[in-house]
């Protein structure tokens, strides 16, 4: 049985230690920017706009985490659920904890009226492929990730005469 309960200061380090065993899984042990107080920062802030919950097994021990954020649909006219990472230990697997984070987030997007949860995942990462479709999941077939990161982003947003827009 997983308990799914909000995520606290003090789960900082174990979200960051997942976020790298994460990382790892996905091929990019060295991508991984973030610090303990990089994450309190965005989770904790007065008014964050980050959010992550915990999954953890009968004797309280961690055994997982979700982080998202709200996006908008233009379509919809309401927010929705952006999962950017649900990770669930390897010897954890198995035992509902990533099926209760997700059902966590989706009852967050119900009660407040919400239209979606929405993710990505790797093409190469069949089991959780898998997984997502036995919950009711769907490809959205005929989309693709553009991603504009590093010097590119740099050098386009250099590319305009405009003032830069105040961060928010």
């Amino acid at each position: 049985m997983s308990v799914i309960r909000p995520a606290t200061r003090h789960d900082v380090p174990a979200i960051l230690r997942m976020i790298h065993e994460l990382a790892r899984y996905e091929k990019e042990p060295d991508a991984v920017r973030n610090t303990p107080e990089m994450l309190e920062q965005v989770l904790f802030a007065e008014n964050p706009r980050v959010f992550a919950a915990m999954a953890e097994d009968e004797e309280g021990e961690v055994q997982g985490f979700a982080l998202w954020f709200l996006n908008y649909s233009t379509w919809e006219g309401v927010h929705g659920i952006y999962l950017e990472d649900l990770y669930v230990s390897p010897e954890a697997r198995g035992e509902g904890h990533g099926k209760a984070l997700l059902q966590h987030l989706a009852a967050i997007a119900v009660v407040n009226g919400y239209a979606r949860v929405e993710w990505s995942v790797l093409d190469w990462n069949e089991p959780s492929i898998n997984f997502y479709r036995r919950l009711g999941a769907r490809p959205m077939d005929g989309w693709s990730t553009f991603r504009l990161t590093g010097e590119a982003l740099d050098r386009f947003s250099q590319a305009t005469s405009l003032p830069a827009p105040a961060r928010g």
